[in-house]
């Protein structure tokens, strides 16, 4: 008997090179929704067993800190809601339940648009109640619900609530989700963006990016998602 591939949903390049592996399928678009709505279109849904969200996100929630995991109970969005398959959650939460990072489950929200400011992150954590919020989750539940499909979503916490991001950030990225280094620096010679902000910023995403490297070791082959999925 073939089992078919869990389909994992990212935004940077980086992500996608660490979900990918024996059992998973994995595909981003570089922080463009719309674009990733398009991939994931042309896409057969019958070739996957389960979807799955994964990558770092944005603090919401002012208790949660850089490298905290979030398994996700459902996805707010302007779109709506999306429920989390309670197996798919369950599953995560026993295989990532050893020492190593806080664990949390929570809603997620999902937004078409980077959220920068410290004012618009309060804003979206009193409109949704949601924990941390990405650009791609609600667009994979959003596929998982159109095709009946399991949805579940893991996300690292990267930069926390009460930080900014540096206004260049949501343009710094190449459509493959690789860093944009000419942007980087183009951003640095106009005044948009200052060197402690990007120190900061990598120190965050250091943490993130440590915690959900050791997710993905403790899931293994399909994410640990049960075959039956």
């Amino acid at each position: 008997m073939v089992t078919l591939p869990v389909l994992a949903v990212s935004g940077l390049a980086k992500e996608i090179r660490l979900a990918a592996g024996p059992g998973v399928e994995a595909v981003g678009a570089g922080g463009d929704p719309e674009r990733l709505a398009r991939l994931l279109d042309a896409r057969s849904a019958p070739a996957y067993r389960a979807v799955v969200s994964f990558g770092i996100a944005g603090g919401l929630d002012p208790a949660l800190r850089p490298g905290d995991v979030v398994i996700a109970t459902g996805i707010v969005s302007l779109a709506g809601r999306f429920e989390s398959d309670p197996a798919l959650v369950a599953s995560l939460a026993h295989a990532l339940s050893a020492p190593g990072s806080r664990l949390v489950q929570a809603d997620l929200a999902g937004a078409d648009a980077a959220v920068l400011s410290v004012a618009a992150k309060a804003d979206l954590h009193r409109a949704s109640g949601a924990a941390a919020v990405d650009m791609e989750s609600h667009v994979a539940a959003a596929f998982a619900q159109r095709h009946n499909l399991p949805f579940a979503a893991l996300r690292v916490v990267c930069d926390p609530a009460e930080r900014a991001l540096p206004a260049f950030a949501a343009a710094a990225l190449t459509p493959e989700g690789e860093p944009d280094i000419r942007a980087v620096l183009g951003a640095l010679l106009r005044g948009r963006a200052r060197v402690r902000e990007l120190i900061r910023l990598g120190r965050d995403s250091s943490k993130a990016f440590a915690a959900l490297t050791r997710c993905r070791r403790a899931l293994g082959p399909g994410l640990g998602l049960p075959a039956g999925a």
